[in-house]
C-alpha cells in the first residue's frame, strides 16, 4: 500500500508545491550565500591590499640604509614569511629580503598574486606589490594569503554542504507533504465513493484546520446536506401524496362512478359534476402550490430581488387578514419596528409567506383569541414574528410541519393542503433566512429572521423603498 502511495506522490499538488518552494528557497539560499561570499572575499582582499599599500608607503619613506637594515631585520623576525619584504636593484637582482627572486608582474604598484615555493618545500599563495623607488631600486612587499584562501574554501564547502542539506530536507518535506495530502485525499475519495454508492448520510472529513481542503469539504458537505434534505422531502412528498391525495381522488372517482351507474336527473347530474369539479380544482391547487414551491427552491425569482421594507409588507398583510380575524372575534395586532426593516428580496414572495403564517395562525386559533404580527429590526437580525395563543404545535412535529403535504392528526379535518409552511420554508431559504417554530406559552410562535445587511449593503438598500406589491 505504501509503495502505491509513494508512486502517486509526485502527481500530488502538495509534492509539486513543495518542490516549487524548494526551488525558490534554493535560489534564495544560493543568492544570499553568494552575496555573503562575494562581500567577504572582497572585504578580505581589500583589507590585504590596503595593508600592502601602507607597507609600501612606510618602506619607501625610509632612508636607503635604514630601509636595507629594516628589511634584513624583518626577514629574521618573520621566520614563517607571512609578510615577506624584499629589495632588488634596478635590474631585478636580489639585494635583501625573504623572497630571492622577483616574481613575474604586469605593472608597478598593482596588487598581484603568485605561487611561492618556500624553503620548506610548501607552495603558498602570495599577494604582492612591486614598487620602483626614487633611487631606481625595486621594493617587493607581499602577504601570505593562504588563510584567506582557506577561509574561501571553508565558505564554499559550507555552501555545498548547506545546499545538500537543504535539498535533502526539502525533498523529504515535499515527500511528507505529498504523502500526507495523498492520504487525506484518499479519505475524501472514499467518502465520495460511499456517497456515490447511495450513502447520502456520509460527509467529507474535515480536520478543523480551515485550510483549502477543509473549506472545500465544508461547502460540499453543505451541498450534501441540501441534497439529503431534498431527497428526504421527495420521499416524504411521495408518501404524503399517496396518503393525502388518495382520499380526494377516491371521492372524485366514486362520485363519477355513481353518476355513471345511476339514472340521475339533470339537477343531480349537475351536482355530481360540480362536486367532481370541486375535487379536481382542489387537486389542481395542490399541484400548483407544489410547482410554486419548486420554483422558489430553484431560485428562479432571485432576479426579482430588490430592497423592501418589512414594515410596509406586514402592514399590507395585516390589513388583508383583519376582516377574516374580526369575523371570528380574533384580535390581530401589528407591532411595526421603529426603524426601517430593510432586506433584499422578492416582495410578492415575502407577502405570500407572511400571509400564509397569518392564515395558519387565524385558522388554528379558537375564536376570541389573539394573533400578533411583529416586525423585528435588531442590531444583527431583521425579520418578522407571528405568535398566537392557540393550541400550538407539539415539539415532536415542529420539524415535520415544514415538509410538503404534512398535516398533523389534529388538523387533518381542517381545510388546507399542508403546503403553507412548506412554501414559507422555501421562501426563507431563498432569502437566506431562518424559519424557527417555538412555543409561545401558550400558543405557537414562528420566527422568520435573516442577517442584518452590512453597512455597505445598507447604503445600497435605500430605506425609502416603496411597496412593490
Amino acid at each position: 500500500m505504501f509503495s502505491v502511495h509513494l508512486s502517486e506522490i509526485p502527481r500530488t499538488i502538495s509534492f509539486r508545491t513543495g518542490l516549487l518552494f524548494l526551488a525558490l528557497f534554493g535560489c534564495s539560499f544560493l543568492a544570499l550565500f553568494g552575496y555573503i561570499y562575494w562581500q567577504t572575499a572582497f572585504y578580505l582582499k581589500t583589507e590585504a591590499d590596503t595593508a600592502l599599500y601602507r607597507q609600501v608607503e612606510n618602506r619607501s619613506a625610509q632612508a636607503p640604509d635604514l630601509q636595507l637594515l629594516e628589511i634584513r631585520k624583518h626577514a629574521v623576525q618573520d621566520a614563517e614569511a607571512r609578510l615577506p619584504h624584499s629589495l632588488f636593484d634596478a635590474d631585478g637582482k636580489f639585494i635583501a629580503g625573504a623572497i630571492h627572486q622577483l616574481p613575474p608582474y604586469s605593472a608597478f604598484d598593482k596588487p598581484q598574486e603568485f605561487r611561492w615555493l618556500k624553503a620548506n618545500g610548501h607552495h603558498r599563495t602570495i599577494r604582492f606589490i612591486v614598487h620602483r623607488q626614487a633611487d631606481g631600486k625595486i621594493l617587493l612587499v607581499a602577504q601570505d594569503i593562504h588563510d584567506i584562501r582557506e577561509f574561501d574554501e571553508l565558505l564554499i564547502n559550507a555552501l555545498i554542504s548547506g545546499g545538500i542539506l537543504l535539498l535533502v530536507v526539502g525533498l523529504f518535506g515535499a515527500v511528507a507533504l505529498g504523502y500526507s495530502a495523498h492520504r487525506r485525499l484518499d479519505k475524501v475519495s472514499r467518502s465520495i465513493k460511499g456517497i456515490i454508492e447511495g450513502d447520502l448520510t456520509g460527509r467529507l472529513p474535515i480536520q478543523g484546520t480551515n485550510d483549502d481542503i477543509d473549506r472545500l469539504a465544508s461547502v460540499v458537505n453543505g451541498m450534501l446536506d441540501e441534497l439529503e434534505r431534498l431527497m428526504s422531502e421527495v420521499k416524504g412528498v411521495c408518501d404524503d401524496i399517496a396518503h393525502d391525495l388518495r382520499t380526494p381522488l377516491t371521492r372524485l372517482i366514486a362520485g363519477l362512478e355513481r353518476a355513471q351507474r345511476r339514472g340521475l336527473d339533470e339537477e343531480q347530474y349537475a351536482g355530481s359534476i360540480n362536486a367532481a369539479l370541486t375535487e379536481a380544482k382542489a387537486l389542481l391547487l395542490t399541484f400548483k402550490a407544489l410547482l410554486r414551491i419548486s420554483e422558489i427552491e430553484n431560485s428562479a425569482r432571485r432576479s426579482h430581488f430588490a430592497p423592501l421594507d418589512l414594515n410596509l409588507i406586514c402592514a399590507d398583510a395585516a390589513e388583508l387578514y383583519e376582516p377574516l380575524a374580526e369575523e371570528r372575534g380574533i384580535q390581530l395586532t401589528l407591532a411595526e419596528s421603529q426603524t426601517p426593516a430593510i432586506i433584499a428580496g422578492d416582495a410578492q414572495l415575502m407577502f405570500d409567506a407572511i400571509c400564509n403564517l397569518l392564515d395558519n395562525a387565524i385558522k388554528f386559533c379558537p375564536d376570541q383569541s389573539q394573533v400578533r404580527l411583529t416586525v423585528i429590526a435588531e442590531h444583527s437580525a431583521v425579520g418578522i414574528r407571528v405568535s398566537d395563543n392557540g393550541p400550538g404545535i407539539a415539539p415532536a412535529e415542529r420539524e415535520a410541519v415544514l415538509r410538503r403535504l404534512y398535516r398533523a392528526e389534529s388538523s387533518r379535518h381542517t381545510p388546507g393542503n399542508g403546503l403553507g409552511l412548506s412554501m414559507v420554508s422555501a421562501v426563507a431559504r431563498l432569502h437566506d433566512m431562518q424559519l424557527a417554530v417555538s412555543d409561545a406559552a401558550p400558543g405557537c410562535q414562528i420566527d422568520l429572521l435573516g442577517k442584518k445587511p452590512s453597512a455597505t449593503s445598507a447604503l445600497l438598500l435605500n430605506p425609502g423603498v416603496q411597496n412593490q406589491l
